[in-house]
């Protein structure tokens, strides 16, 4: 009787999930001819077009991690005229005019309407930092796969991307498309990184050193290879991956190998309901009990884990290599959102120990330097963080030598690179910097922390010459802030020419889009199940 009523259960839950399931794959059906309407385009037999879709919940932030989507767009409308990209945002504030326009102003980028539709997204607060102070990663995870639930209630593409590093949804939306969707994504930053295990890890040790027997520390590791292996797990959901450094692709590679997930813990992911939540998760898994064999019948590659390949982020350095390398003005220039990660707070400490160790800097008008915070907010959390900044540098007694742009349009932040001396980042493990190679463009000498892309892939010798500075500690960023201040004019021409050819010839947008074209994007978006 018992497995009677199992098979019962399983049978209505079968039946319950196929339709509902169709019921949204109807309603999108629908949508798409309401969508083509609405853009003045009609369906004929002759063309059909393909829908992109894009989820990128914060599209109209302008940050890096924006252009590259809208380098992407932008590319796709010049060259792939039957493709209509679909922007999944959640700027519900914001109309579809509003969002191209502040494209233009922010990146000059020339967006096409009439092949762009947004979906916009009611439940964007369920990835917001402040929403989950407790177990962030895990509460971001699980509000992001609601959150695809309702991009893929509201519109199904036929190719699936995500820009924005939201590797959780990939497995929601091979379920509520019943697999029929090919999936891909452009990594800025791993959810979790090997580096913040081996951070848990030394501090675990140190701990126990102290004889703490019931470690807190453990219990945090274990939490963080758990999300490593289901964030792993999702990731193998993707037809391509593109990365934007070689430090993105180091740790995407490792977490993709599973190397960090030992017997026990192999094991243990056995046990139910971590075995639920696996089968949940796994695109082997999923395709097999979809009956995906759709994917092997259009000439799609086995199931297996892709390789991540490096595309360098898109910078457009026309009007930047047009600059002046000589004459600068003693500006020290942070282009950078105001986020918690990109650590403004270390730039203003490192200054006031600049002016500290070096009074002279602080005299009118010949002497002086100053330092500029050039960067956009996306929402009041980033302007009371600008706020709580403008509080530490009167703290710091240096105020008056910090000026705060916030949200500049593309020709304000030209303007500053123009003008200014050092281009400034002082992010831990930043996974690439586009604010870095425009630096270099532009002219401005960088002044980097020494960890992740800006070390590995940005600033490196060029022609077995150096191109930039890397320090770590404030006093280490003052101390190269007053080298550079102080560098042979002729010396520092030489430096600015270099950076200027390095990163012309290596992070041009003509590269981003050879690589885009590479990923095999297109190609994966024809084939359809057939099950």
């Amino acid at each position: 009787m018992y497995h009677f009523l199992a098979g019962l259960a399983l049978l209505a839950t079968v039946l319950a999930y196929i339709a509902y399931t169709e019921s949204i794959w109807s309603k999108s059906l629908q949508t798409r001819q309401v969508v083509l309407d609405q853009l003045g385009l009609e369906r004929v037999e002759s063309k059909r077009y393909k829908f992109v879709g894009f989820f990128h919940p914060y599209c109209n932030a302008g940050g890096g991690g924006e252009r590259v989507l809208w380098t992407a767009i932008a590319h796709i409308q010049r060259q792939h005229k039957d493709i209509i990209c679909v922007v999944y945002s959640g700027d519900t504030d914001a109309s579809k005019t509003d969002i191209i326009n502040k494209v233009k102003a922010r990146f000059a980028i020339d967006l096409e309407s009439l092949t762009l539709h947004f979906v916009y997204l009611k439940s964007r607060h369920l990835v917001e930092d402040s929403r989950w102070p407790r177990f962030t990663i895990l509460g971001q995870s699980l509000g992001s796969i609601y959150l695809a639930w309702e991009a893929m209630c509201e519109f199904i593409p036929d190719l699936y991307i995500d820009t924005m590093g939201y590797a959780f949804t990939f497995p929601a939306v091979t379920w509520l498309t019943r697999a029929a969707v090919p999936i891909g994504a452009y990594v800025h930053y791993p959810t979790i990184s090997t580096d913040m295990l081996a951070r848990v890890r030394a501090e675990s040790w140190r701990t126990h050193g102290k004889r703490i027997y019931i470690n807190p520390i453990d219990t945090l590791n274990s939490y963080y290879r758990l999300m490593m292996y289901y964030y792993a797990l999702s990731l193998s959901h993707a037809r391509f991956l593109m990365v934007n450094s070689s430090w993105t692709h180091n740790h995407i590679a490792s977490i993709l190998s599973h190397e960090h997930f030992g017997p026990m813990m192999r094991w243990a992911l056995r046990l139910t309901p971590l075995l639920a939540v696996e089968l949940a998760l796994s695109a082997k898994a999923l395709r097999t009990m979809l009956c995906v064999d759709g994917y092997h019948a259009a000439g799609s590659q086995a199931i297996q884990s892709v390789e991540p390949e490096i595309v360098y982020p898109p910078c457009d350095m026309r009007e930047m290599v047009k600059f002046r390398l000589d004459d600068r003005e003693r500006i020290i220039l942070s282009v950078a959102q105001f986020r918690p990660e990109k650590d403004h707070a270390a730039q203003l400490r490192a200054f006031a120990q600049l002016l500290m160790d070096h009074p002279e800097y602080r005299s009118l008008p010949k002497n002086e330097v100053r330092l500029v915070l050039l960067g956009g907010a996306r929402n009041s959390g980033d302007l009371d963080r600008v706020g709580r900044l403008r509080l530490l540098a009167s703290d710091l007694d240096i105020l008056s030598h910090v000026t705060f742009v916030v949200n500049a349009s593309y020709p304000e932040v030209l303007e500053w690179l123009s003008r200014s001396s050092i281009g400034l980042s002082t992010m831990v493990d930043e996974h690439f910097g586009i604010n870095i190679v425009e630096f270099m463009a532009a002219g401005l000498i960088p002044l980097v922390h020494a960890s992740g892309g800006p070390l590995h892939d940005i600033v490196v010798p060029y022609q077995s010459q150096p191109t930039g500075f890397h320090a770590k500690t404030p006093g280490e960023f003052a101390t190269a802030m007053h080298e550079i201040l102080t560098v042979d004019p002729v010396q520092l021409r030489a430096l600015r020419e270099r950076g200027r050819r390095w990163a012309t010839g290596r992070f041009s947008e003509d590269k981003f889009v050879e690589g885009w074209e590479k990923s095999g994007w297109r190609k994966v978006m024809y084939p359809r199940r057939t099950c």
